[in-house]
């Protein structure tokens, strides 16, 4: 869920706090007010494309942040702990500079604007005429008729059959390719790991041996030099420390306030030397001349740079090298059996996968037509009642993760009028409502929260208008909505009401936005209802919708 997001510099935003809810959060305000920066803003932070006038005039950059609650998003969390990031809270930020460039950070720690993209898909949803629309994406259509059908467990059942098959063919393949070169590749490599094996050099161990190297061969001058130190701090007739308590027993015997302050200094140079005086005979009580260990690790050492200069490499890369070589060998290792049992095998997977995926395909064109019908009563209620939605099969060659199935959800908006992908529905707020249709429809297994409606509202209005309002909060149940309208049928049903509003001072124009308490929804209300003039009638209409909203 979105809890919070900062904009700063942002176009004709100068600064923006925004704290979100969970709920429908419903956005309004005047045409050219700035609605569409704070869509910009989310867009920017889950890795947009950005350029330069994205940056508001005179500023040398715009910075956004939003952050996320991860509570009932276990996929985000998943994907911040494979790349080795914080799973328990979720910070994005984005900064973008006047020369065009930007760069982006999770959780605190730089990262690929690609990244942004990929963690962003599993946090939020923008639905509109604006990117971040995942249903024009065809790969995403899939997996949602397999979330709305319950088929996810089967759907990754046969993936790992698919990945067991292609295992198998990769050995079956190997085994038929081998030839004189490939085996005495292989038998290059069971000689390079056999050595490197013995050698059995660790990570971190190169780095320790040269500095216990180091620290062996140069004890005796370690030792030598530490003693002459100890003896000029306190071990010598007229050491450091005796020169000190001589100095201060001097000056203990005047009483003089000008003086207090020296005597303080030498106060703290005593303890100081008694302190370098201690660790110096810790040292020395530690450190000792050891010939045989020294010749130990010189021996250690040398076998390893050996090593390193046989492979061509420099010795700290050996471990990397070495695991590198194990596991081209273990690829090759795998080719090993008679050709006829992998032969057999193979076959045996590839039959048990086509078996499988045809299962799972009859299931998927049966829940096909439960959610084209399911769908279609949605868009009736939104206004689109001659509109057909399809979900089109087409089958693939060969074998594949995903199955037999691959496909495509398509719209007829007019009777006559084949099918179309949705990409290429040219009506913004008819893909609003198409959007909005399947989401109502797939929602209880939608793993993405956070909605984001633009335009919904956009073509339609009266009792339509009040319908869209409804399936909003009605989703809005389940996650969290955020939607910026211009009806007051559909802003009546948030649960949170932001507006939003442009105001010039001294030709600076900057955007605001305000948390609207009861009686700031009821003006505002009115004021969608009956424009500038506010009449008693379209206050009490107003107040009205809002009480209806609540029952």
């Amino acid at each position: 869920m979105l809890i919070n997001l900062s904009i700063q510099q942002l176009a004709i935003v100068e600064q923006l706090e925004l704290e979100f809810r969970p709920g429908m959060t419903v956005i309004t305000g005047e045409t050219g007010a700035g609605k569409s920066i704070l869509l910009q803003a989310l867009g920017l932070a889950l890795g947009d494309r950005a350029d330069s006038d994205s940056v508001r005039f005179g500023a040398k950059r715009a910075e956004i942040t939003a952050s996320f609650d991860l509570t009932a998003l276990p996929e985000a969390r998943n994907w911040l702990e494979s790349h080795e990031l914080d799973s328990d809270e979720c910070f994005l930020r984005r900064s973008l500079l006047a020369n065009g460039r930007s760069k982006a950070w999770i959780n605190g720690q730089p990262c690929p604007v690609q990244h942004l993209k990929e963690l962003g898909e599993l946090l939020l949803d923008i639905h509109g005429q604006h990117a971040h629309q995942s249903l024009l994406r065809k790969d995403t259509h899939l997996p949602l008729l397999d979330s709305y059908a319950g088929l996810r467990n089967d759907a990754e059942k046969l993936a790992d059959h698919y990945r067991t098959w292609k295992q198998a063919h990769k050995r079956l393949e190997n085994l038929r390719q081998q030839d004189d070169a490939q085996r005495a590749r292989i038998q290059l490599l069971r000689y390079q790991v056999e050595e490197l094996d013995q050698l059995a050099l660790s990570e971190q161990e190169l780095a320790e041996l040269e500095a216990e190297q180091k620290e062996l061969a140069n004890a005796e001058n370690l030792i030598q030099t530490s003693q002459q130190a100890l003896n000029c701090c306190d071990q010598e007739e007229g050491a450091a420390l005796q020169q000190v308590n001589q100095a201060l027993q001097l000056l203990g015997n005047l009483n003089t306030p000008a003086l207090e302050a020296v005597k303080g200094l030498l106060g703290d140079a005593q303890i100081q030397l008694q302190e370098a005086s201690h660790d110096l005979e810790v040292y020395l009580s530690k450190i000792e001349i050891d010939p045989a260990r020294l010749e130990w690790v010189e021996e250690r050492l040398n076998s390893i740079y050996q090593t390193a200069r046989k492979h061509h490499l420099p010795p700290e890369e050996l471990p990397q090298h070495h695991q590198q070589l194990r596991t081209e060998l273990d690829e090759l290792d795998a080719g090993e059996g008679s050709l006829d049992q992998l032969t057999q095998e193979l076959e045996e997977l590839t039959a048990a996968f086509r078996t499988q995926a045809e299962e799972l395909s009859q299931k998927r064109r049966q829940a096909a037509e439960e959610l084209e019908s399911a769908i279609d009563q949605q868009l009736s209620y939104l206004g689109m009642e001659k509109s057909q939605f399809k979900v089109s099969f087409q089958p693939l060659q060969g074998l594949h993760p995903q199955g037999q199935d691959e496909i495509e959800f398509l719209i007829a908006p007019n009777p006559g009028q084949p099918p179309k992908p949705l990409v290429r529905i040219a009506s913004g707020g008819e893909l609003s409502r198409i959007s909005l249709a399947i989401q109502v429809v797939t929602a209880a297994t939608s793993s993405i929260p956070t909605l984001v409606f633009d335009e919904v509202d956009v073509g339609i209005s009266g009792a339509v208008a009040e319908i869209v309002g409804r399936m909003l909060k009605q989703l809005a149940e389940r996650g969290q909505i955020l939607c910026v309208t211009h009806l007051p049928q559909v802003a009546a049903q948030g649960d949170q009401h932001l507006h939003i509003h442009k105001k010039t001072e001294d030709e600076n124009t900057q955007t605001h936005m305000q948390l609207l308490d009861e009686q700031g929804r009821v003006t505002e209300l009115a004021r969608m209802l009956g424009g500038i003039k506010l009449s008693d009638s379209t206050l009490a209409h107003a107040r009205e919708m809002l009480q209806e909203s609540r029952h």
